[in-house]
Order: C-alpha cells, then sequence, then structure tokens
C-alpha cells in the first residue's frame, strides 16, 4: 500500500475516533489509532489546518495542567444523510461532524414487501428531503442507508430486495442521488449503533436484538461487529422454533419470526378483536397516522391487557430463541433495540422467564439483559455510522 493510502486511512481513522468519542488527547488518540505521538501530533496539525479539528485548551485543576483536547470542528460545515428503511416505513434524519440532529427526523410509509415501484419511491422521497433540508449538496459528505435483507457491504448489494436493477444497489442509490450512498443491514446497524454510542459501548460480547416487523440479530464478538462468513450473521427469527406451521416471509415454516414479527403480533390482534375481545386497539387500528405495529407498542405502553398479552407470548419465544444462542455465545450482555424496545420493560420480563426456563443457570447468571437507551433512534444512528465508517473526509 502507498504511502499517500496509508496516510489517508490514518486521517480518517483520526477523524473517525473523534467523532465516535468526541474530546481526545494527543496520548488517547495516539492509543485509538495505534500510532505514535509525532505521527499523531502531525497529522492532527493537518486537519486543524484544513478546519476539521478544534483545539481544547487546558484548565488547570489541583491535579496539575491537563492535556490539550482535540475534537471535530463544530462549525465545519459538513452533514450526513441517514436512512433507516424497512419493510414498512422509511426514515430521514439529517446531522453535523457532532452527531448532532439537524432538523427534524422526516417519515415516509414505503412498503419494500409489496410496492413495486418501492425504490423509485424511496429514491424520491430522499432526493425530497434533501432538497427540502435547506443543506446544500455540495455540503453532504455521503448517505448511510440501514435496510434489511441479506446486504453484502463489500459488493453494495441486497439480495432480499430491490433485485430487479442491472447495477449494485450502492450503485444505483449513489446515481440517482447524486452522493455517495453505502448501505449495510438494518440489524448489523443498530447492533453498531449499540456498540459506538449505546449499551454495548466497551463491552466485547453483546447480542443486539433488533425488534421490529421483522426480529434480527446483531452480534458484538471481541469488541468488534461480527458478520459471518459470507456477512449474512445474525438470522435469529429464522431459527425454526415456532411452535405453529404458518408460512415465513422468508418461504419456510416453523420460523421464529411468525411468533415474534410486530406484523405479525398486530394481525393476532385484530383477529382476536374480530372475536370479541375488548382493546383500545379496535379503534387505534382505525388510524392511519400510524402502523398497526406501532398503535400495538402504544397500546400497552398505556396498559391495553390485551396488546401486553400478546406482547409478552411473543416475547417468551423470543426469549426461547436467545436462549439458544446463549449456550452457543455467552454473551455478558443482550441488548434489545429497535423500534419494539420502546415497549420497554414489557418485553423484559417474559423473555427472562424464557432464559430461566430453557437456560442452563450457570450460563444465565453471567448474562445481563437490558432496555436499550437509543430505541427507536438506534437504526438512524446506525446508518449515520454507516455513512461516517465508509466517507473519505476529503
Amino acid at each position: 500500500m502507498s504511502k499517500t493510502l496509508l496516510k489517508d486511512d490514518f486521517r480518517k481513522t483520526l477523524l473517525t475516533a473523534m467523532f465516535y468519542e468526541g474530546k481526545l488527547s494527543l496520548s488517547e488518540l495516539s492509543h485509538r489509532c495505534h500510532k505514535s505521538i509525532p505521527n499523531v501530533t502531525n497529522v492532527v496539525a493537518e486537519l486543524q489546518k484544513e478546519g476539521y479539528i478544534e483545539v481544547h485548551e487546558p484548565t488547570e485543576s489541583s491535579g496539575g495542567r491537563r492535556p490539550v483536547k482535540y475534537s471535530l470542528n463544530k462549525d465545519k460545515d459538513h452533514y450526513f444523510v441517514a436512512v433507516a428503511t424497512d419493510q414498512l416505513m422509511t426514515r430521514i434524519a439529517f446531522y453535523d461532524l457532532k452527531r448532532k440532529l439537524v432538523g427534524e427526523v422526516q417519515t415516509e410509509n414505503i412498503n419494500n414487501y409489496e410496492d413495486p415501484d418501492g425504490l423509485n419511491r424511496l429514491i424520491a422521497f430522499i432526493n425530497q428531503a434533501i432538497d427540502q433540508s435547506k443543506i446544500s449538496r455540495d455540503k453532504i459528505q455521503a448517505v448511510g442507508v440501514a435496510m434489511p435483507g441479506f446486504v453484502n457491504i463489500v459488493e453494495g448489494v441486497n439480495y432480499s430486495f430491490f433485485t430487479d436493477i442491472d447495477q449494485s444497489l450502492r450503485d444505483h442509490l449513489t446515481d440517482k442521488i447524486g452522493l455517495p450512498v453505502f448501505i449495510d443491514n438494518d440489524s448489523s446497524a443498530i447492533a453498531y449503533a449499540e456498540l459506538r454510542f449505546g449499551a454495548a459501548k466497551d463491552l466485547k460480547n453483546v447480542m443486539v436484538v433488533n425488534i421490529g416487523w421483522g426480529t434480527g440479530l446483531g452480534m458484538i464478538v471481541n469488541g468488534s461487529l461480527f458478520r459471518g462468513h459470507s456477512g449474512y450473521a445474525g438470522e435469529l427469527s429464522h431459527i425454526p422454533l415456532s411452535d405453529n406451521d404458518n408460512l415465513c416471509s422468508c418461504g419456510k415454516r416453523g420460523c421464529l419470526e411468525v411468533d415474534t414479527s410486530l406484523v405479525v403480533v398486530a394481525d393476532k390482534a385484530k383477529e382476536a378483536i374480530r372475536l370479541g375481545a375488548k382493546s383500545s386497539l379496535a379503534t387505534l387500528f382505525s388510524d392511519p397516522s400510524k402502523l398497526p405495529g406501532e398503535h400495538l407498542i402504544d397500546a400497552a405502553v398505556k396498559g391495553d391487557p390485551l396488546a401486553i398479552s400478546l406482547l409478552s407470548e411473543a416475547s417468551f419465544m423470543l426469549g426461547k430463541g436467545l436462549a439458544t444462542l446463549i449456550h452457543i455465545m455467552n454473551p455478558e450482555l443482550i441488548v434489545l433495540s429497535g423500534r419494539g424496545a420502546e415497549a420497554g420493560n414489557i418485553l423484559v420480563a417474559p423473555i427472562r422467564q424464557a432464559l430461566h426456563q430453557f437456560c442452563i443457570p450457570k450460563l444465565m447468571e453471567h448474562t445481563e439483559l437490558v432496555v436499550s437507551d437509543l430505541g427507536n433512534n438506534a437504526e438512524l444512528i446506525g446508518a449515520l455510522a454507516i455513512a461516517i465508517e465508509n466517507h473519505e473526509f476529503y
């Protein structure tokens, strides 16, 4: 590798470290980048001259003079677009170099399962959001897209969605949007968000559960995101643990997803109401401003018995699947993240019950279970990380 490429990688590593960590001293940057302090000092000086970095002068303390700290320049006019798209909904947010949200999150219901024009609608929505943001396109550095499906991040291909194009999805989006676009699986993105900013920060072995219209999993092994041999590790929802023979979206039967998906649970609620069950969902489901799964979570949080009961049943089955993986991975932590994490502790008790019922106690007693503080924002933050990780700061 040429000296220029090595230097470019070094610059990117320094800037990415400050993006994730905030203010860092030369010594801390040296430690994180595995470079000598003189080398770090030289590159930091270049980046400061280019306006990427700002300096925070030390303050005196009783323990002596504190070191100078460096961080990304809050006044640097660089922005990133984070796109969180799932089977039914797409959200778009704009962030600056300080990870500060610029403007409001925009939302559009796009059914990527059934809409044959879904890709064109997604592209139109992203372009519209950029045009309405009042941020000049030449100030936008990259677009990160987190999406469900079998995503090959090297090839830039999603083998589950948007396959009827004659180029990679990444290149197609880049051409149609006119900005560098990078894609990744939504559960992987959520796990990365938890690793960098959430409950998994500074931990080594963690399972991050993406509770949404499907049920995904991101695995952190030895402090890094684990993707498996082909990049598709984490398909928790397709473990054949279901007690029924319903057909899964993948075409197989018996998948865990047919018991744990928020779409499936919402459909169960509709059927229960049709058969005479009393629930606030009878009225909520007629409100088109939110998807049925969102209404389900809202009703459960507000104490609706039917919503709580059905979510508890789904959570127990989810716990059964996690018990299986605990025996394989022996994680120190399980994080409940994604859209469904908004249900909070309603999910925890039945999952714990399943873990205690199906796990060997010696393994279970060393695994903590928590609800993410990032919640529904985790996928957007993960999409932001996709853009940051792949973008070249030049």
